[in-house]
């Protein structure tokens, strides 16, 4: 079982390794789903390759977000890249980027990242079939769901760290309020703000109703090592090195057999904390209404105020330059002075201490701690990760000597001079020992030796020097190495498609039924219509899409990618260049809704480029009126109840509508999205409005 962390820099990388990481992920200054953590260049990812080899740790990169036409041959210029210098895999989200990608070089794996939304088995599936060897499954799914996947593909589950509210590639808040597309690693955290919510415009209640809990296992975990789960996920690309060594180390050992303790909760508590879940895993409550905020751990409350000091009654120690904050307040700051109860200056504090009020605190608070130098110190005394090896060495009189090095996988031998009698004094079996041991520079630990010498030899130091350092060179690079060279051209064939062009609906009833009778193709959620006038009318059925083994019906508009008959595919498997809709038509739907998130120019761009690379234009949809739903959550978060109207009020007092379908929690955009002016003189493709 793979135990793998989030990288955002070279310290994280060391941290994340010397934590105990199989594997670690890491995403690039473009085409990752987080696009304001630091990321690595080129550069740095050669070198992090070659470190993470070096380890024997497996390197994924994060090519995770929608990709647009013009940044096709960028992208594949990149994925080109790193393929060449031996990166394990990629990690992806958009749907005709995996299928050239898989065509391209078949010898490569691909994980399809949750971004995919990896929700439901017919999904699943389909990754399967097209070649693609790890699903990163949904947050959403139930331990007990991951049990019943009898599909051989590998399976990566999110562990600890920050959960969306959202499911992952189906929440459009930050692009339809912001124009910064989480889908293309631009979130701007829209689930952190606060709401108020309303009933038929009453107040329900406000807080921070979409800020979830933080992630946190560790409790369980155990049953987890049960569930046959290849890869244990850790969230944190852009939290400290501290949180990635740590929590790491945390879930090195639970993998490893040994139990948390609650000095392992306290220390995930100060790194990063909005109290804790076990998440959709679990069945457990998601949301934390108070804050959106990193709590911290409670160490202490405030007995005393005055202008210059705080005098804090402490249950758990505190040290110079931690970082605290003030629950009530919120107020918060780093502790550069920290006084004892004797009012001496301490750099560690167990029961009473003073600190100055920087922040000029008023009243009496408890005290969290946010921060703490204290780990640092404590992950930089730590032992370092040793790769365990065995080293053999023959000398023989009149022969060449002889090292052998090993790390059990891969054997590298090197040669020294030819073994002469000793004059004077010999050289001895712990001589040798001695000198091939000093490789406290290198990653590796000698755990095996054996010396076959004959007797009284002589061998100059300076040679026995010079074959450990060869040795132990050699090793690296044969570790390291990484042999490509499958890359083939991806064929297109011609494929038969009928282009239609007219105006389609959606409706809900018989009575909104009867008033669009002139529109060329309808869609309902109303399975009783669907199935009532399937056979009279060119009406298909809307899916539900994210339901875990629910199987589709023919002629309907799908939400997710999968198997489906003479089906269409909805905005919200969010088709934003030629290749998605080409593979989605290989596939066998009739036609592709492109994403809402493409303006009006790159839409008509989009199908003009179709026909110069694939020579006949493809059926493909626009939503030309519609509120566009932001967010898809799972059960019912808000508690709202069926036939009232809800709406959410944010801050620029904005009103999102919001209602319940006995499966999820449905959010939708304050506005209506009108592109009725989308040229239509081009006749290229269908208009899908709102009833």
């Amino acid at each position: 079982m793979e135990l793998l962390s989030p990288v955002g820099n070279m310290d994280m990388l060391h941290a994340a390794i010397q934590g105990g990481c199989d594997a670690v992920y890491i995403g690039m200054k473009d085409f990752g789903a987080r696009k304001y953590a630091t990321n690595f260049t080129k550069e740095e990812i050669k070198e992090a390759t070659l470190i993470c080899h070096l380890y024997g740790v497996r390197i994924y990169i994060t090519l995770n977000t929608v990709i647009k036409d013009n940044e096709v041959s960028s992208f594949l210029d990149l994925v080109d890249y790193l393929y060449h210098i031996g990166v394990d895999a990629f990690i992806m989200q958009d749907f005709g980027m995996i299928c050239m990608v898989l065509e391209m070089y078949p010898d490569m794996e691909v994980h399809a990242s949750t971004q995919f939304n990896n929700s439901s088995l017919r999904t699943i599936q389909l990754l399967k079939d097209l070649g693609v060897k790890r699903v990163v499954l949904s947050r959403e799914i139930s331990l007990d769901d991951i049990k019943k996947i009898d599909i051989d593909i590998e399976k990566e589950v999110f562990v600890h760290g920050a959960l969306c509210i959202s499911y992952s590639g189906n929440c459009l808040f930050s692009s339809m309020l912001g124009n910064r597309s989480g889908n293309r690693g631009e979130c701007t955290g829209c689930c952190r703000l606060p709401y108020t919510l309303y009933k038929n415009s009453q107040f329900v209640k406000s807080g921070y109703l979409l800020s979830t809990k933080e992630l946190n296992t560790s409790s369980k975990f155990s049953e987890l090592l049960d569930a046959s789960i290849d890869s244990f996920k850790i969230e944190g690309r852009m939290k400290s090195r501290e949180y990635v060594y740590f929590v790491t180390r945390l879930y090195r050992r639970l993998i490893d057999g040994e139990s948390y303790t609650k000095e392992d909760i306290d220390i995930l508590s100060i790194l990063y904390n909005r109290e804790f879940t076990l998440g959709h895993l679990f069945s457990s409550s998601i949301v934390n209404a108070k804050t959106s905020n990193h709590i911290g751990l409670k160490v202490g409350r405030v007995m005393q105020v005055t202008k210059d000091k705080l005098k804090i009654q402490l249950d758990h120690p505190l040290h110079q330059e931690d970082g605290i904050r003030f629950f009530k307040s919120g107020y918060g700051m780093n502790i550069n002075f920290l006084y004892n109860k004797n009012h001496l200056l301490v750099r560690e504090a167990e029961d009473i201490c003073y600190i100055k009020n920087n922040v000029h605190l008023k009243e009496l608070d408890d005290v969290y701690l946010t921060s703490s130098k204290y780990l640092s110190k404590v992950m930089e005394s730590n032992v370092k990760r040793r790769i365990p090896i065995k080293i053999e060495f023959s000398a023989k009189i009149g022969s060449l000597a002889v090292l052998k090095i090993s790390d059990f996988k891969r054997e590298v031998c090197v040669y020294g001079d030819v073994v002469e009698k000793a004059k004077s004094t010999p050289i001895t079996e712990n001589d040798i020992l001695k000198k091939l041991g000093k490789i406290k520079e290198s990653v590796y630990k000698i755990i095996e030796s054996a010396i076959h010498i004959d007797s009284n030899i002589f061998i100059p130091i300076h040679i026995l020097n010079v074959m450990r350092r060869e040795g132990i060179e050699k090793l690296n690079k044969k570790r390291c190495e990484v042999k490509r060279n499958m890359k083939k051209n991806p064929i297109f064939p011609l494929l038969d498609v009928k282009v239609t062009n007219y105006n389609t609906i959606v409706i809900e009833n018989e009575e909104e039924l009867a008033q669009v009778l002139s529109y060329k193709r309808i869609y309902t959620s109303n399975f009783s219509l669907f199935n009532k006038y399937k056979e009279k009318l060119n009406i298909y059925y809307i899916e539900k899409r994210n339901i875990f083994d629910k199987e589709i019906h023919d002629r309907s508009l799908v939400g997710e990618y999968c198997y489906s008959k003479n089906s269409i595919s909805d905005y919200s498997m969010n088709v934003t260049n030629i290749y998605s809709v080409y593979y989605l038509l290989k596939l066998g739907y009739t036609c592709i809704t492109l994403s809402v998130e493409l303006s009006d120019v790159e839409v008509k761009m989009l199908i003009e480029d179709f026909y110069q690379k694939f020579k006949f234009y493809p059926n493909v949809e626009v939503v030309c009126r519609d509120k566009i739903e932001l967010m898809l959550i799972k059960g019912n978060i808000l508690d709202v109840k069926e036939n009232e109207k809800y709406f959410l009020l944010d801050h620029k007092k904005r009103k999102f509508d919001v209602f319940f379908d006995d499966e999820f929690t449905h959010i939708l955009n304050f506005e209506v999205i009108n592109r009725e002016n989308i040229d239509k003189c081009n006749k290229r493709y269908n208009f899908k409005y709102l009833k």
